[in-house]
This record gives structure tokens, C-alpha cells and sequence, in this order.
């Protein structure tokens, strides 16, 4: 299933000046996705043919499809050959969730700031677009903190009512994010805190955001929110981040 293409092509062996022989191979692999709308599903090119259309060696094409692979852009199976995926979202998830059992100060600072920049940075539009429905579904959401639930249900629910506040925002990127970094979210959730933590203090802390929230009141917002997403550093002390 060879593909002709007008571009040009690296030697055998030859080192590209912008990167490896492999990285030229995966940058034409992926224009070739592109440019002939291949879809998921669909198959690729044989290696035989592969290393026929861009000149390069079986070793460098086998190189280029391992990165895809790893990438979640192919998959790559004895007697079928390669064909289009899109696990793109699962590799970088596995990616981050990787040796997140403890986070440092500065994890906590990194990833907090990062969701101050989200959430609170996001006043404008998120008042603009701010419906009772969105309301209603971040009291309810909240609700359940004052049930009786163990730590990892509770902080699965402090996540799902800060997802819930920032699709608002009705921007999926920032939802595939969270969904990315939801197991440092986790951590950092849960760290020092008890149940009893998240039914009185983060609880009551989620209300008076949206006791700001209802009353239209942007600064009272930014204010809680903020205080809310920092007051776990309290909770991380020098020795762990010396030893991070």
C-alpha cells in the first residue's frame, strides 16, 4: 500500500540536520497519516514499503513504530501489520500517573498554581457562562462530602466538583487535562487530610465558593478558590521535599 508523496527524503543511514534518521522517519510517517486523511482503523503502509517510500533502513522504520506506538498514534500486531489508533490520551495519563505515591512542596506548588491559573484565572468567563443548572449540579456534587464516605471517595468527589466547576468553561481541552493529571490531583487531595477533614473543612470551603459563585461576586471567587486549592501546603513539610 505505498503512498506517493512529493517531499524529500533521507539517505540510508544518513543523520538529518534536524534530529535522527528515526525522528525524519516519524515525522514523515506522521505527514503521511495526514496528508492521505488516514483515519483510526485504517492501515498503514508495509514496512517493506515504508522503508522503500522514505529510503530508510528496516531498523529505522521498526525504531519510528515503536515511538509511535508508545505516542498511542499506531498499533502495530504479528500478521496485520500497523494500523491507526488514537490512545493518545491513555499513554499520556499512564505517563503522568507514573510514581505519583508521593508529591513534593514543589509538586504541590507546581500543580496547585497550575489549577489557580484554571480556575480562578478563569473569573471572567466562567461568570459569563455560569448558569443555575451548573449550580445546582456543584451543591449536589458537594453534597456528598458530608456523607459518610473513606478517604478515596472523598477525594474522588473534591475532584469531580472541581472538574465539574472548570467545564464550565465548556473547553475540552482543559477537561482532557484534568483527566491527565487527576492521580497527582488525587495525591495532593488526600495528603493529611481524613475523612472528617473533607465532610467539615474542604466541604465548607467548596460552599463558600459557591456562596460567591450565586452572588455574582468575582472577588469573593478568586479569593476562596485560591485559598481552598493552597491551604493543603500546610500539609507538606521540608523533609519530604528534600528527600522528593
Amino acid at each position: 500500500m505505498a503512498l506517493k508523496r512529493d517531499q524529500s527524503i533521507v539517505p540510508p543511514g544518513a543523520v538529518p540536520a534536524n534530529g535522527s534518521a528515526v525522528d525524519a522517519v516519524v515525522r514523515q510517517i506522521r505527514e503521511l497519516i495526514a496528508e492521505a486523511g488516514l483515519k483510526v482503523g485504517d492501515s498503514l503502509p508495509t514496512e517493506r514499503e515504508l522503508c522503500a517510500q522514505f529510503n530508510a533502513s528496516r531498523n529505522t522504520v521498526r525504531e519510528a513504530m515503536r515511538i509511535l506506538k508508545a505516542y498511542g498514534l499506531v498499533d502495530v500486531r504479528p500478521k496485520i501489520g500497523a494500523t491507526i489508533t488514537d490512545n493518545r490520551m491513555s499513554r499520556a495519563f499512564e505517563l503522568f500517573s507514573f510514581n505519583t505515591m508521593e508529591v513534593s512542596r514543589k509538586t504541590f506548588r507546581d500543580v496547585q498554581a497550575f489549577r489557580d491559573l484554571l480556575e480562578v484565572g478563569s473569573v471572567e468567563r466562567i461568570f459569563d457562562r455560569l448558569t443555575e443548572r451548573d449550580l445546582d449540579d456543584l451543591h449536589r456534587i458537594n453534597a456528598k462530602l458530608a456523607e459518610n464516605h473513606d478517604l478515596q471517595q472523598a477525594s474522588e468527589i473534591d475532584f469531580a466538583f472541581h472538574v465539574r466547576l472548570v467545564s464550565i468553561l465548556d473547553n475540552a481541552a482543559i477537561t482532557d487535562v484534568y483527566t491527565v493529571m487527576k492521580p497527582v490531583i488525587l495525591r495532593i487531595m488526600q495528603k493529611g487530610k481524613t475523612r472528617r477533614t473533607f465532610k467539615t473543612e474542604t466541604f465548607s470551603e467548596h460552599e463558600g465558593v459557591l456562596e460567591a459563585l450565586s452572588a455574582r461576586d468575582r472577588l469573593g471567587f478568586q479569593y476562596r478558590l485560591r485559598t481552598h486549592l493552597m491551604i493543603g501546603f500546610r500539609n507538606f513539610n521540608d523533609e519530604m521535599e528534600a528527600t522528593a
